[in-house]
């Protein structure tokens, strides 16, 4: 998915106006890179073709965007956004189903397929501020930021929404009363916190001893990725111990409609 992504770029860069019929052709395209020479650069291997066929459905529809240099590049920037949040929607439906159909509690679901499915695309756009730029600030400012969307804007708006609807029906009204119980979201939030600034002390520390966030030496940066990718681990065990402990004895609601046991 990273070459992916840096091909992508390398194309919209070594294309000086790209039209919406260019791309349409480069996502059903599949073939070897090709010089102004029609000299044969790269073959395409086994692992692309799997890739580009696979992906083909989304490649179609997502060539459907605006190129960047139409009107400004204002039509790429909202018609992304809008499909972006549709993918978003059906990777949150499917994660729920999924989680209904395997017993899996919507806590758990939440924090790891569908936090999974949201959260690559910033993964990869991480990496590829990290392979492009001179300095880490557009790869951990990508995260930072992204992340301050999700909570601040993500959260807050449909809260914003949903209170003023409800409190605009009436104090007589069944729905009046917009309350959400967090069930086990103040552990998650608690041990999220936890493991977020261990991680900024390992950036704190590589900035003050290696020089920067990121790179460096072989044993420090694999160190570094081992020690953040085991914070993941650790979050989500913890959090999944602290959902199925029973507390109450009562079994929680996996698929919406179902009543608690």
């Amino acid at each position: 998915m990273g070459n992916e992504h840096q091909k992508l770029l390398q194309y919209f860069l070594d294309q000086e106006n790209p039209t919406w019929s260019m791309q349409m052709k480069k996502s059903v395209q599949l073939g070897p890179s090709i010089d102004e020479e029609d000299m044969v650069l790269n073959d395409v291997t086994y692992g692309e073709a799997f890739t580009h066929f696979f992906a083909i459905t989304w490649k179609c529809i997502f060539s459907l965007i605006p190129p960047p240099n139409y009107w400004g590049g204002k039509g790429c920037f909202v018609i992304s956004l809008t499909f972006i949040g549709l993918v978003t929607a059906i990777v949150g439906e499917m994660a729920s189903l999924l989680g209904c159909v395997l017993g899996i509690k919507e806590s758990i679901t939440a924090i790891t397929l569908v936090a999974l499915g949201t959260s690559l695309p910033d993964t990869f756009a991480s990496m590829t501020a990290a392979r492009t730029s001179d300095s880490a600030d557009a790869a951990i400012g990508n995260v930072t930021g992204s992340n301050s969307v999700n909570v601040f804007l993500g959260l807050g708006l449909p809260w914003a929404i949903a209170v003023t609807y409800r409190n605009s029906l009436g104090e007589k009204h069944e729905l009046y009363d917009y309350t959400v119980p967090s069930k086990g979201l103040a552990f998650s939030v608690f041990m999220f916190l936890i493991v977020a600034v261990v991680c900024f002390i390992i950036l704190v520390a590589r900035r003050i001893f290696i020089g920067g966030e990121l790179g460096g030496p072989p044993v420090s940066k694999y160190t570094s990725a081992v020690i953040c990718c085991s914070l993941w681990v650790i979050y989500i065990v913890m959090s999944i111990l602290n959902a199925y402990a029973d507390k109450t004895g009562v079994e929680e609601a996996t698929c919406p409609g179902d009543k608690p046991v």
